[in-house]
């Protein structure tokens, strides 16, 4: 049976293919070659993936991402498509699908939403109902160093907090959009921000978003 993190790993595999290893991309100073390096490496080399996070493995993330961003693309854009190791703990349906639906969702957007001629994609309510659970459970999280309150809002009025604080800043827009602007694409992300004016422009400049 498919899963969301399934058909959102094989869009994102589809789009870097297409797009060719030197596209741009919304992670700031990454093409596309870059990005997929990093999914491979994030499934492929736990023990260096933790360098996002944890300081001390940060030199040996960047080894890692040396080695896979040197792999010919088209092998990349495979260990994409084919997915992690056997053994590998994200080959859990329950542990992928919590693991993977938002960060493939976001940097299929990454790949999408840098090139020109971009257009929304038409998400059906079940995924957007999906990403909304997963939003709720991370918001605080994500929105932990945020500069200002930070309130998060469906267009059906439900809204999760990010960050306590004033003035507040209430961003609404699809679930979808939501988590673009909490993952730090403030400014591709297609949601509507109210509150004290200065405030607004602090968020959309911070960089404290995402991890």
């Amino acid at each position: 049976m498919s899963t969301f993190a399934k058909r959102e790993r094989l869009l994102l595999a589809d789009l870097l293919e297409t797009a060719g290893p030197e596209a741009p991309t919304l992670c700031e100073g990454w093409q596309t070659r870059d990005l997929a390096a990093h999914v491979a490496v994030r499934e492929r080399r736990p023990d260096a993936a933790g360098g996002l996070l944890i300081k001390q493995l940060a030199s040996r993330l960047d080894r890692a991402m040396e080695e896979f961003t040197a792999k010919p693309y088209e092998e990349l854009i495979q260990l994409i498509r084919t997915g992690p190791p056997r053994f590998s703990p994200f080959n859990l349906k329950q542990l992928d699908e919590a693991s993977n639906t938002i960060e493939f969702y976001v940097h299929t957007e990454d790949v999408r939403r840098a090139q020109p001629d971009w257009t929304p994609r038409e998400l059906d309510p079940v995924f957007q109902d999906a990403l909304w659970t997963r939003l709720e459970r991370t918001a605080r999280l994500m929105g932990r160093n945020t500069p200002t309150g930070l309130v998060l809002r469906r267009p059906d009025g439900q809204t999760a907090v990010a960050h306590r604080g004033t003035p507040v800043v209430t961003v609404t827009g699809e679930p979808s959009e939501l988590l673009l602007f909490l993952y730090g694409r403030q400014n591709a992300a297609e949601v509507t921000l109210d509150g004290d004016k200065d405030a607004i422009a602090k968020l959309h400049e911070a960089k404290e978003l995402g991890i």
